[in-house]
């Protein structure tokens, strides 16, 4: 059984407070009344994050949170005190980062990366913003061009901080950014450059991909990005209806259509096309 993950485990009976959960080693832990519900059947299987409750009572949950144990996440401080800084992670519990871990000192409604880890000492999660210590800048294992998840969490003057792979820091450069960027949300790129100092550039789209648009299919591409990455137009449309939408002749259209689905920036569906980056 693992603090910080989330468990397999078997549902071994009921009690007054709840659920008695157990393992392949039957070691037992509660899930609360607060947390039952259908899927908690006796003798089967269910997952639950395991964590230690505000009584330091090792707790299962069936709430998933913002981050687990070795992960990096994006978090808000909704309370700070004489302990340090206390985060919303999604659990009733709130993830203190104490001030021996805060890179900065942490202000109340501010959001700030952290990673979560275990405290050695008392065997509970605590978070911490010092996050270069947690991650790689050495023996980069990625490669030019490879496709990547990204964990967006500050802009600066130059650019888009982001954590990569949840093991190496990057940068998206300000010049690179051609769509708007949520703080805190997963999304996929791509490694443009590993430095020696074994930080990483990184782009939204696959290398090549600006040189490899024209007009008109740069009008392809913002139709699509304006409507969600979709478009309800075919290689069977009408002129007329390419005309209206997109202000392309159909010859225009198949062409940039064409070039788009070489380079695998998009989907032919049957209802329309779909952007993929």
């Amino acid at each position: 059984m693992e603090i910080g993950k989330i468990n397999t485990l078997v549902a071994a009976r009921p009690t007054e407070y709840g659920f008695i959960l157990i393992d392949e080693e039957e070691n037992e832990v509660l899930l609360p009344n607060a947390y039952l519900s259908k899927d908690v059947v006796l003798g089967e299987e269910t997952d639950v994050f395991i964590y230690l409750d505000s009584e330091d009572r090792v707790v299962a949950t069936i709430l998933n949170p913002k981050i687990k144990l070795g992960e990096f996440g994006y978090l808000e401080a909704i309370d700070v005190n004489s302990y340090g800084a206390f985060m919303d992670w999604g659990l009733p519990k709130d993830l203190l980062v104490p001030f021996a871990e805060q890179g900065r000192k942490m202000e109340v409604g501010k959001f700030y990366p952290v990673y979560l880890l275990q405290d050695e000492s008392t065997g509970r999660l605590i978070g911490s913003s010092k996050i270069n210590k947690f991650l790689s800048f050495e023996n980069i294992a990625l490669k030019v061009g490879q496709e990547v998840d990204i964990l967006p969490f500050g802009m600066t003057e130059l650019g888009m901080n982001v954590i990569v792979e949840n093991k190496y820091r990057g940068l998206i450069f300000k010049t690179n950014i051609h769509k708007h960027i949520e703080e805190g949300e997963h999304i996929k790129a791509f490694v443009k450059k590993i430095r020696s100092d074994g930080k990483l550039d990184i782009m939204l789209e696959p290398i090549g991909y600006r040189k490899s648009i024209d007009k008109n299919t740069e009008i392809i591409i913002n139709a699509l990005k304006k409507n969600n990455g979709f478009i309800a137009i075919t290689d069977k449309s009408s002129p007329q209806l390419i005309q209206k939408v997109l202000g392309l002749s159909k010859k225009a259209f198949k062409r940039g259509v064409g070039n788009l689905y070489k380079q695998k920036f998009i989907e032919l569906e049957a209802e329309g096309i779909r952007l993929k980056v």
